[in-house]
């Protein structure tokens, strides 16, 4: 049976997220129940009950709860065709850093029922990045610029530059029109809360977390407003939420969207969430790196369609 561990923090792991430093201890365990045990106030650093946000510090020490781990043999194996998918979508790679244009309907790890992610495909299609770890995350139907660290090294230093804003992302998105904000920045603060079905959702709610997003219009229709967005923060749903508060919902979004819209847009080819991370830049150290992900054809596509169409008055 599995026991109460006390676990000491490494010099080298410190400025990690608390979340995401068990999620690299046990990596067989399900994001679900890292989550949960957390939520719960089961796991303790330094005998105080801490937050998913809270960094480790060297010399924490850290009393995890009895964790039942799944053997990897009883762990679903990533399908060979989603390896060697990804490994046609590398943007960039050097010793550091690997930045994938991650495929719309992929989850970029395991959870919420889904046994395999983007990183357990990866990491089967090439062996040798056992280790690498995400940067930061897209939502499972969000395409585009996906950053991963290689190494422990490279990951604290994007986390760092991360918090100290030297990496920018930006995305393009389709939300419902007529958009009449012009450049606009959205500032509202952002709660995460767990519906009665078990269902992580976000609202605007003043006793949330900082989130600042800045939106700048593109192609203006008359249905729909394509959108350019730079986030200063990287809050979950952040986008998605800010833009329904506007008034001005995602494309596609079955979550926070207006089911109206989304139907209309799906007479147009609109089959999924209408969000791609098309654009990433950071320094890290001496170097600056530049990455773009081009839409995707099938977001390309509506949008064809959508200017036709408001061409022709229809």
């Amino acid at each position: 049976m599995p026991q109460v561990q006390m676990l000491e923090v490494a010099r080298d792991c410190a400025g990690q997220r608390i979340d995401n430093w068990l999620m690299r201890h046990y990596r067989d365990v399900p994001k679900s129940l890292i989550y949960k045990v957390l939520r719960r106030g089961e796991v303790r650093v330094n005998k105080r009950r801490i937050k998913p946000d809270y960094r480790v510090q060297c010399g924490d020490l850290i009393r995890i709860p009895p964790i039942r781990i799944v053997p990897r043999d009883a762990v679903a194996r990533p399908p060979d065709q989603a390896g060697q998918l990804l490994l046609t979508r590398i943007l960039f790679e050097d010793d550091d850093f690997l930045v994938l244009n991650k495929p719309s309907g992929m989850p970029v790890h395991a959870g919420s029922g889904l046994n395999w992610g983007l990183i357990d495909a990866l990491r089967l299609a090439r062996p040798e990045l056992a280790r690498i770890d995400l940067v930061h995350r897209l939502d499972r139907e969000t395409s585009g610029c996906l950053l991963l660290a290689k190494t422990a090294h490279a990951l604290r230093a994007s986390h760092r530059g991360l918090r100290e804003g030297a990496v920018e992302k930006r995305y393009l998105t389709l939300v419902g029109g007529p958009w009449q904000l012009g450049s606009h920045t959205e500032r509202s603060r952002l709660r995460r809360f767990v519906q009665r079905g078990g269902e992580r959702m976000v609202e605007v709610n003043q006793d949330g977390q900082t989130a600042v997003s800045h939106f700048e219009p593109l192609t203006l229709l008359r249905r729909a407003a394509l959108l350019a967005v730079r986030i200063d923060t990287g809050r979950t749903h952040q986008i998605r939420v800010h833009a329904a508060h506007l008034g001005h919902p995602v494309a596609g979004d079955r979550r926070y969207g207006d089911p109206a819209f989304n139907r209309d847009m799906r007479k147009f080819g609109l089959r999924r969430l209408f969000l791609h991370a098309h654009h990433l830049t950071w320094n890290v150290g001496s170097r600056s790196v530049d990455v773009g992900a081009p839409i995707e054809p099938d977001l390309a596509s509506v949008l064809s369609q959508l200017e036709a169409s408001s061409a022709a008055g229809r």
